[in-house]
């Protein structure tokens, strides 16, 4: 690999973490390694990973204290790295910014299927930045008062920028090209995270309320990302 990613693994539990090393430099990745909150903070900021594994049980600073203070720095996917009964932790630190969760024990193949189609979806947007400013070239969709610009990654409603991270752009993307249209969970876990494989859709309905709290002005009586009950979601066409 010519450009070889770097990935910041963060747990306190060294066999994971040699584990990891060992699976992810196979796999032709960089790492780098954190056996504690504060440490991870630093290497982040400092070295700027493609991707971040993050434990969540870590001395000195919590995972998702982490999560969120890299998250206000950085836009690089996080995975959270989780212990069974962490349902609520899961979800809290996916409403702090983190791109997916996985439970240990976990089986590498599934991990390593999950980081790449991360990285990928991460790749996409940075090729994408690289785009002409030409006016007349610009993609948008627009489906009434939301609006969005597919080479800045850039969401509005009413003209106003909303502050979105790429996965939840990407939903909005997914569901916005086809306005009106019912899309199930498992859909977009597949399209949109990137997997072969049914995941926790969970995370699905956890990133659709994170969306809706930035986009909608009455969450409980949303007007633009619609849920349609035991189905799915789709975005009301006009």
């Amino acid at each position: 690999m010519d450009d070889k990613k770097t990935i910041l693994i963060v747990d306190d539990e060294k066999p994971i973490v040699d584990i990891l090393v060992y699976n992810l430099q196979k796999e032709g990745y960089d790492t780098l390694e954190a056996n504690d909150g504060v440490t991870a903070v630093d290497i982040a900021l400092d070295k700027k990973p493609d991707l971040i594994l993050l434990d969540i049980m870590l001395p000195k600073m919590d995972g998702l204290t982490v999560c969120k203070k890299i998250r206000s720095s950085l836009n690089v996917p996080i995975l959270m790295l989780t212990a069974k009964d962490e349902e609520i932790d899961k979800i809290l630190g996916l409403e702090l910014g983190a791109d997916d969760y996985i439970t240990k024990p976990f089986s590498v193949r599934e991990l390593m299927a999950r980081i790449k189609a991360n990285l990928r979806k991460s790749e996409i947007k940075e090729n994408n930045n690289v785009s002409t400013n030409d006016s007349s070239n610009t993609k948008k969709i627009i489906v009434g008062s939301l609006e969005l610009d597919l080479d800045k990654f850039e969401a509005k409603v009413d003209g106003e920028v909303m502050d979105l991270t790429l996965r939840e752009f990407e939903v909005l993307k997914f569901l916005a090209s086809q306005a009106g249209q019912v899309i199930t969970r498992e859909v977009l876990l597949e399209k949109v995270w990137g997997y072969e494989y049914y995941g926790d859709i969970r995370t699905v309905d956890v990133t659709v309320r994170r969306i809706r709290g930035k986009i909608e002005k009455d969450t409980t009586n949303p007007k633009i990302l619609i849920t349609k009950r035991g189905v799915g979601y789709y975005i009301k066409a006009d």
